[in-house]
């Protein structure tokens, strides 16, 4: 089996699928450009799927979409199970969203990005039959020092202390959601800041792990399938993210357990959620935000930006790309 690092010699390294991937997140980002403050996210979404989809079959690797489009919003196409890319290559899983924060976009809100993790074949987890997940994410300094089943107020001084700030100075990025409010009061009661995201959970996750960031820490729950793709990114990063699955009802409780998945509180480690270090993630800005600045336009000029993390050589490598506006628009 040809795997993401099979061929490291100077002609074919690994990173060339990942630089071949960005030009899908480009399209989809390009393509939601008409859509972005105009309210309609079902339509933006679209524009993204059909842009990414058209530019996975130009990319020479043998894809199985193991967190697809499909799954979240019902669209016939990236979805789980799906074969994707020319069928030569290395056998890969795949996770797409092909725009991270469709109400970002629809709403003209920052960091809306459209995003693709890959990993070698049989190591994603797929936790798709439980749609939530209680997530916290560092930098490197939390690796070995926080830990999701410890209060908050305890994890926070935890990383202060390995961070060497006061824990005035720690800010932790959370989802504003009702179901958030205990969390935010407690945060706030340890002496941290809050960063409030209305969406963008990948971006929250991923920058919470940078280096020079301006958060260091996100928390709650979030998006199951946003967790395994985060946590594609952090490998890259040499991140601390842990995952437990949160069920919304029984029902769903039962399809975890009928799918294999620990819905009994057991946190998932970085392992669980993907296996190994040969992770490839690439993220285009939809939106303007911290992660990476949104699409541009200037008369007969595109301007993109993009990053690609790989957990193999544990790089970040930023992408900025200028398109003619009368081949996309």
């Amino acid at each position: 089996m040809v795997s993401l690092t099979s061929d490291m010699s100077p002609l074919h390294p690994d990173r060339n699928l990942a630089l071949e991937l960005v030009r899908a997140t480009e399209a989809a980002s390009i393509r939601a450009v008409p859509f972005i403050g105009r309210g309609d996210k079902e339509a933006a979404d679209g524009a993204a799927v059909d842009a990414m989809r058209a530019f996975f079959s130009t990319v020479n690797f043998d894809g199985t979409i193991v967190i697809g489009e499909g799954e979240k919003d019902n669209a016939p196409m990236l979805y789980n199970g799906e074969r994707v890319g020319s069928g030569r290559g290395p056998r890969c899983d795949v996770a797409v969203d092909p725009i991270d924060g469709t109400s970002l976009t629809a709403a003209g809100r920052q960091n809306a990005l459209s995003v693709i993790a890959v990993s070698d074949q049989g190591t994603m987890l797929d936790a798709s039959s439980v749609f939530y997940m209680d997530k916290l994410v560092t930098g490197p300094a939390g690796v070995g020092v926080v830990d999701i089943r410890l209060p908050i107020g305890e994890n926070i001084r935890l990383l202060a202390k390995a961070l060497g700030k006061p824990v005035d100075e720690i800010v932790v990025s959370v989802l504003n959601r009702p179901r958030h409010e205990q969390l935010i009061a407690d945060i706030r009661a340890a002496g941290a800041g809050t960063r409030l995201m209305s969406d963008g959970d990948v971006a929250g996750g991923i920058n919470a792990a940078r280096h020079n960031a301006r958060t260091d820490m996100c928390v709650g729950i979030g998006g199951s399938p946003e967790g395994i793709v985060t946590a594609c990114a952090i490998k890259a990063l040499g991140g601390h993210i842990q995952g437990v699955l949160a069920p919304r009802n029984d029902e769903e409780k039962q399809k975890g357990v009928d799918a294999g998945l620990k819905v009994d509180g057991t946190v998932y480690e970085a392992d669980d959620l993907v296996k190994g270090k040969n992770t490839i993630f690439v993220a285009t800005g939809v939106t303007d935000g911290q992660l990476v600045q949104g699409v541009r336009r200037d008369g007969d000029f595109i301007y993109t930006e993009s990053v690609v993390l790989r957990g193999a050589s544990g790089t970040l490598r930023r992408i900025s790309s200028e398109h003619l506006t009368s081949k996309w628009l």
